[in-house]
């Protein structure tokens, strides 16, 4: 028999899903994880990849269509019509979806606790190198799998810790890192938007519209909307910024962006004030124990707000790292259910269009949104530490935080602003 393609399961919630392109026609050659379809269900819009090598036989689900889950959607061959060939431990099984291996890599995981030497079963020597490096058994079993030297990688967990992110960064970007197999599939450039409606036409709404537009006018309902507007004095970070940026990346492989210093002072804010990290349940507030930090990313064909899961213990460089692989999986289409579902506040950045300020939507369940303005230069009176006033040309963002008056009061909601403004103004943290 052929190797059937079928509607994944997109999480636990999920029972159908939308088809919205196809990419590969019938009589096309397909390798394994290449990206074969598109879909859309209610939680996100995802590239599913082959679940074997071969030619694209039968399209049984056209695009547009919405099936369940586990339907055969369309049917995989060899180029002679022979079945394709797959993994014997999954021929019993519609194929399962798998993540695309850019996205396994780029993934930041918190580090897990130190385990004590003397109970690590896992732990390498002491003689070892890099031991005296702090990482967990796996991140050392994955060191010495890619020949990795620790203490040459930069840690991005709390404490410096060394994660597995860090490590496979590090082989990334490593100039003796083996080129990829020539047979493997060229990798794909970001989706292109759909095209521009003429006037006149009546053009349907796609499934992500329609959800956006269900969830906004939800939480309109929901929430007791108010907002807040704060100017900041950011000159100091954009003069560190430009400092340390073509270092940072050389170091790092990542660009050094503003919004890792926003999420870090919502951070420091949030740890202050935590009801402003809560949400409602039924008549009782929910206070949650980490920040998970909603990002939204403005896409061509939509809006969606992927989560950095327990921001609170990355460090700097783990938070521009977690921001930029959430950036590029929205994007490219690679996010999981998994990587929007639990935050506890969200940041949005109108700012990045050239706009002054936001007043956002809250992002539901959550309590709050802060928006970042663009960064602008000004004229600012800047008094001295002797009291005497001049005026100079100063980095300046407006910051609102759209919150839901039911759960925060304005004071609360005033306050906060002051730490994460006082955050921002004074930066002192390393940036690596």
């Amino acid at each position: 028999m052929p190797t059937d393609v079928v509607m994944p399961q997109m999480g636990e919630s999920i029972f159908e899903g939308t088809i919205t392109k196809w990419l590969k026609k019938p009589g096309e050659k397909v390798q394994r994880d290449e990206p074969l379809f598109e879909i859309s269900t209610d939680k996100v819009d995802a590239e599913i990849p082959a679940p074997a090598s071969g030619v694209l036989q039968e399209i049984k689900i056209a695009e547009g269509n919405t099936v369940q889950v586990n339907t055969v959607v369309g049917i995989i061959g060899d180029a002679t019509g022979a079945v394709a060939s797959a993994p014997a431990a999954k021929s019993a099984a519609p194929a399962p979806l798998a993540a695309p291996p850019a996205a396994a890599a780029k993934k930041e995981i918190p580090a897990p606790t130190a385990v004590p030497a003397a109970s690590a079963p896992e732990d390498e020597d002491e003689s070892e190198s890099g031991s005296d490096v702090r990482s967990s058994p796996l991140v050392r079993k994955l060191a010495r799998e890619h020949n990795v030297d620790l203490t040459k990688v930069s840690g991005s967990g709390t404490g410096s810790r060394v994660t597995k992110q860090d490590v496979l960064d590090f082989v990334e970007r490593r100039p003796s890192a083996a080129p990829a197999p020539a047979s493997a599939p060229a990798p794909r450039q970001a989706p292109t938007p759909a095209p521009v409606a003429i006037p006149g036409d009546l053009v349907p709404m796609s499934n992500m519209r329609k959800i956006i537009a269900q969830r906004m006018i939800e939480s309109r309902r929901t929430s007791a909307h108010v907002h807040c507007m704060f100017e900041v004095d950011i000159t100091r970070i954009v003069n560190l910024r430009n400092k340390l940026k073509n270092g940072f990346e050389q170091r790092h492989g990542a660009r050094l962006t503003f919004m890792p210093f926003f999420v870090r002072a919502a951070i420091i804010a949030l740890q202050q004030y935590p009801i402003v990290n809560s949400s409602m349940e039924n008549d009782s507030i929910r206070y949650h124990k980490h920040v998970n930090a909603g990002i939204a990313v403005a896409l061509d064909w939509g809006l969606i707000v992927p989560v950095l899961k327990s921001a609170d213990e990355l460090n700097f460089l783990g938070l521009q790292r977690g921001i930029t692989d959430l950036g590029e999986r929205s994007r490219t289409k690679k996010l999981m259910p998994t990587d929007i579902e639990g935050s506890t506040f969200t940041i949005t950045n109108p700012g990045q269009f050239g706009a002054v300020f936001g007043l956002p939507i809250i992002n539901q369940p959550n309590v709050a949104i802060m928006g970042v303005g663009g960064i602008t230069k000004q004229p600012l009176v800047i008094t001295d530490k002797d009291g005497a006033d001049s005026i100079a040309i100063r980095s300046v963002v407006h910051l609102t935080l759209g919150y839901d008056h039911r759960v925060i009061d304005g004071a609360v909601a005033d306050q906060f602003m002051v730490v994460v403004k006082k955050s921002l103004e004074n930066w002192t943290e390393e940036v690596g």
